[in-house]
């Protein structure tokens, strides 16, 4: 995202501010921000005509009584291969794919990368009636990462993938080297800061009006401060393909329930058990604060966005 940072370390005392170090393996991370400009050409509810930069792989197993599938690219190193891997997670606007020039840095670095699309997004499966939480989306992860054969690892989650890679954290820390969060969600709860509770049917009917020039907009004004550039283009015509397609409502679906989990399961007040070393990286021009449009005007001040929220977290 960008360059700004700073550096959490959990081991063995409290969060302070510390110079970020050793950017360089996650220089690319600046691509993930690349979305895009309006297109409405279906691509299908799981994006079955939209081509990812590598080869996908496919988890399945059962989750709450109905078989799913988790897409995944699985990269090995064209560097000297270090013997680590990394694991990268998406966030809400976002799909596997948008890692791409992320992944091409790391492995060219050694590292092998497995880069997930969670259940709910993207090419994986959208079950009718999911529950979603991050809990069942960590099981999943871990099963996806127990098939590939990964016992140790790097976690980078971005965003909503920052608040998966923090209950990750939390429920395996014996699988992490290390935590990298990229202006991640969750480190405040932004209900209990004046956004009200939004319920399922009003989260549907905003999604219905979702089409790639809200996407457009929405992003222009959170992550590029007014200024577009045409490679944001191909991430937006992916997004808004699948809310065009036939099944699109699908996708709709999982969203509004995908928003439902967000909203109401911050790990603000668990951070303190995180015991793994933790890397924070945060962009200070970043808006994002979810769901804080709808906050009422005289509380909407008080609703803080990540780059205040990560400040307070390091503190």
């Amino acid at each position: 995202m960008h360059q700004d940072g700073r550096t959490l370390d959990r081991r063995s005392r409290p969060p302070k501010r510390i110079p970020l170090r050793g950017l360089g393996v996650l220089v690319a991370l600046a691509a993930l921000a690349a979305h895009a400009q309006a297109s409405s050409k279906p691509l299908g509810a799981n994006l079955e005509a939209f081509a990812y930069p590598h080869a996908v792989s496919w988890y399945e197993t059962r989750s709450q009584d109905a078989a799913v599938r988790m897409a995944y690219m699985d990269v090995p190193p064209t560097g000297t291969a270090n013997g680590r891997t990394i694991v990268l997670l998406h966030g809400k606007n976002f799909c596997a794919a948008t890692w791409s020039a992320t992944i091409e840095a790391l492995v060219a670095r050694g590292y092998r990368v497995i880069a997930p699309d969670q259940i709910g997004f993207c090419k994986s499966s959208k079950p009718a009636g999911y529950q979603y939480s991050f809990h069942a989306l960590a099981a999943l992860t871990a099963g996806l990462l127990d098939r590939a054969g990964v016992a140790k690892m790097i976690l980078v989650g971005h965003s909503t993938g920052g608040i998966l890679a923090m209950r990750f954290a939390l429920l395996h820390p014996e699988r992490l080297e290390r935590l990298v969060l990229v202006n991640p969600l969750g480190l405040n709860d932004t209900l209990s800061e004046g956004v009200p509770y939004t319920g399922l049917g009003d989260l549907r009917a905003e999604e219905r009006k979702t089409d790639a020039a809200s996407i457009r907009s929405y992003q222009l004004r959170n992550y590029y401060h007014g200024v577009w550039r045409a490679n944001y283009d191909r991430w937006v015509e992916m997004l808004a393909g699948q809310y065009a397609s036939p099944d699109g409502a699908v996708v709709r679906e999982a969203q509004a329930r995908l928003s439902d989990m967000i909203q109401t399961q911050p790990v603000a007040g668990e951070i303190g058990g995180i015991a793994v070393p933790v890397t924070l990286i945060v962009g200070q021009k970043d808006l994002t604060a979810f769901r804080a449009n709808t906050a009422p005007p005289a509380r909407r001040a008080g609703v803080r966005a990540v780059p205040q929220a990560a400040d307070d977290t390091v503190g």
